[in-house]
């Protein structure tokens, strides 16, 4: 067993010397936790007890952390574990784009920047590409990151409106009937929407550019026959869009125009086990070159940490008892092989 060593870091500033070690120091106890290492402070110093390679990865942690505290980013327990996660797959050095990142501000002077490497090559997709599919699962980001992204197009001049969609599926639930005009029975399946404008917005704006039609929330059935010029079009929850639909929607975006497609495709809600368009088109255009496609993982959940594990335990439970869910690229696979056989 190779024998301890202690390093020492010094840091000169007081205010990032408290953020980095969180309430009750619960930030370096994961530390000590993860690698094992004692570390203790002093008048500014810190000093790390452990073995030399677990040394090493505290200070790259520390130091990544520290540049965070810098650029004004929130450091708690789930950054504290995301950089770790990093560092131990290689990828540290890949931080310090997510600190000099930056999208836009909200009505309430918070600046989005993404938080996850997997978040970070989002944007960079959105930003190059005209085309992006974005897959994963729940808590990724990926519906407000494409909003904030929506917005800083249309306040910059590259875009003359906003026009974000979702296909009106009830998530396993049958809601009966709901009261109201056309707009009051959809407006509940675009609720989360409405949240992401409404953070990034505030209210009153969005209300305002919504009455002079610079903004639209829609179902997806309201796209067919159009043509979206000049326009940042988002469709949102797409592993619930049919074939058909899919293919609609993405024949209707016009010049100048920029798409961005999101769903989960372990969610499917489409009755009476109908394929999923998502998966359909990720099949069929994957050999696209100019469309962009980027896969999120249970490592860009920016929600509870309890979040990973449930979606880590689904994950591990549906491999072990070999289910296919019925938007699963095998079953896509044998339906159309069953399709095709039906034609010949």
């Amino acid at each position: 067993m190779t024998a301890s060593t202690v390093k020492k870091v010094i840091l000169n500033d007081f205010s990032a010397f408290h953020l980095l070690f969180g309430n009750l120091d619960e930030n370096i106890l994961l530390l000590e936790k993860a690698y094992h290492v004692n570390i203790t402070s002093r008048d500014g110093e810190i000093s790390i007890k452990g073995e030399p390679e677990q040394i090493k990865k505290v200070e790259e942690v520390i130091s990544i952390l520290i540049k965070n505290i810098q650029a004004g980013e929130i450091v708690d327990k789930q950054r504290v574990n995301y950089v770790i996660q990093s560092v131990e797959n290689g990828v540290g050095n890949q931080l310090d784009d997510l600190s000099k990142s930056f999208i836009c501000v909200t009505n309430r002077g918070k600046y989005i920047k993404p938080k996850t490497i997997g978040q970070n090559n989002y944007i960079k997709a959105i930003q190059s590409r005209d085309v992006v599919f974005g897959i994963g699962p729940a808590g990724t980001g990926k519906t407000f990151l494409a909003v904030a992204m929506a917005i800083r197009a249309f306040k910059n001049n590259e875009v003359s409106r906003i026009i974000i969609t979702r296909p009106a599926v009830e998530a396993g639930e049958n809601l009966g009937f709901l009261p109201g005009d056309l707009q009051m029975k959809v407006d509940p399946y675009l609720r989360p929407l409405y949240d992401a404008m409404f953070d990034i917005l505030g209210v009153d704006t969005f209300n305002s550019f919504r009455e002079r039609g610079l903004i639209e929330i829609a179902p997806l059935a309201y796209m067919r026959g159009r043509t979206l010029d000049n326009a940042f079009i988002i469709l949102d929850e797409a592993q619930n869009t049919t074939r058909e639909q899919m293919k609609m929607f993405l024949t209707r975006f016009g010049y100048n125009s920029k798409v961005v497609v999101n769903g989960d495709t372990t969610q499917i809600d489409l009755p009476n086990g109908r394929k999923s368009g998502l998966i359909h088109a990720i099949e069929v255009l994957r050999s696209v070159e100019e469309i962009g496609f980027v896969y999120f993982n249970e490592k860009d959940v920016v929600r509870h940490e309890l979040v990973k594990k449930i979606i880590l335990s689904y994950d591990r439970y549906e491999k072990e008892n070999k289910d296919v869910k019925h938007g699963s690229k095998q079953e896509f696979k044998q339906e159309n092989k069953k399709d095709d056989q039906k034609e010949s």
